[in-house]
């Protein structure tokens, strides 16, 4: 077993003939000694490198704004972008509940990338900023980090996906015990903030669901808001105890945390489905109610939490997105659920990356609901690698 300090000084690089990444982790309840050991681990970093994710411990929330000048200092990068997360991701490990600093460093081509922080009322201003500073090329990625205080998120992501047409958005939402903090070049409050690269850069992503289908797909006959009446003309209680099960349905706190309604994705080429908690049960109306609002004729399936299958799940999902070549480096957003939670101790969900992508350079955090495309996601993780 690594000493603490041994643990402590992990680093990735990518291949020196590639386009360079760099990752590195540390842990202490100082940030100077963390942050301190990230770089003393990353030297020394050649020139080039343009552009650091940072994710910190939501303990570091108060002190981002001191991390970020730390950072332009002592690495001369003058980009970056991150977020604050009760759980942080690095190459092989992952930090629970303690404090921690994960850095991924980056060396791309000049004027491949821009980063920016948007609200709802000056989105289309922030685009053609974008758009300028990437010198008109296509904008067909963008890593983001959202602020789950503010209820505009979920549009900014919609109006975001729509202004960069066939783009694709990427993230997820900061975690916290008590502040959020995200990072755009500095500290900001704004609902989504992050990096948006041109097609110069080569990107791949990809999204595995922590929760199961169980029994069939079915349709919402009846609805209101957020309650569901019935379900294929039957009162949604109803099938929800036939496919739960009269134990879980009988009981429903053994239900809270284990099954889930799945909303399946219209022309969805993967089968995905977004997951959403049960907020409440009344078997005397036989209705049930979730936390999405939904519509009449739209489908939906009840779901679990399942180890087992999540695990195989992900080891679809880093198969599919294996690339020929070593990816350079990598960015991982992982639900809060997720991590010790659903697969064990031992850092298992980033161990088992490693194993099949090898060791590359990577960071990232756990996240209050994961982003991939115009979406809104719970219980999964999205993997980007860049190639």
């Amino acid at each position: 077993m690594l000493s603490r300090q041994e643990n402590a000084l992990l680093c990735q690089r990518s291949p020196a003939d590639m386009d360079r990444f760099i990752s590195a982790h540390a842990q202490d309840s100082d940030w100077h000694v963390a942050l301190g050991q990230c770089l003393a681990c990353a030297a020394p970093i050649p020139e080039g490198f343009n552009l650091g994710f940072v994710y910190c411990s939501d303990l570091f929330a108060a002190v981002s704004g001191e991390i970020v000048r730390q950072l332009k200092s002592d690495t001369g990068i003058a980009h970056w972008v991150g977020s604050v997360g009760v759980g942080i991701c690095a190459a092989g490990r992952e930090y629970h509940s303690e404090p921690a600093i994960a850095l991924l460093l980056c060396q791309l081509p000049p004027a491949s990338f821009t980063v920016f922080s948007t609200n709802a009322d000056n989105q289309d201003a922030c685009f053609r900023q974008c758009r300028q500073e990437l010198q008109q090329r296509p904008t067909p990625f963008a890593i983001v980090h959202g602020n789950p205080a503010l209820e505009t998120v979920p549009d900014v992501i919609v109006g975001l996906s729509k202004l960069m047409g066939d783009g694709f958005l990427v993230g997820g939402l900061a975690s916290s015990r008590g502040d959020y903090a995200l990072i755009a070049d500095a500290p900001t409050q704004d609902a989504l903030s992050g990096v948006m690269f041109s097609d110069e850069v080569a990107i791949s992503t990809r999204l595995t669901q922590g929760c199961s289908p169980m029994g069939e797909r079915h349709v919402i006959t009846s609805c209101e808001e957020n309650l569901i009446i019935t379900l294929d003309d039957r009162p949604a209680f109803e099938v929800l105890k036939q496919e739960a099960g009269e134990i879980l349905a009988n009981n429903p706190q053994r239900m809270a945390g284990y099954i889930f309604a799945g909303l399946p994705i219209r022309g969805s080429d993967t089968g995905d489905y977004l997951v959403r908690h049960l907020v409440g049960i009344d078997p005397n109306m036989g209705i049930i109610a979730i936390a999405e609002r939904v519509t009449a004729g739209n489908s939906m399936i009840f779901c679990r939490r399942d180890p087992q299958t999540a695990y195989a799940d992900l080891l679809r999902m880093l198969n599919a997105i294996k690339p020929g070549k070593k990816p350079r480096g990598a960015l991982y957003f992982s639900c809060t659920g997720r991590g010790q939670n659903q697969f064990g101790p031992d850092s298992r969900e980033l161990k088992t990356i490693m194993e099949v992508l090898g060791d590359i350079p990577l960071a990232g955090f756990f996240c209050n609901g994961e982003i991939s495309n115009n979406r809104l996601y719970g219980y999964t993780g999205v993997l980007t690698l860049f190639l």
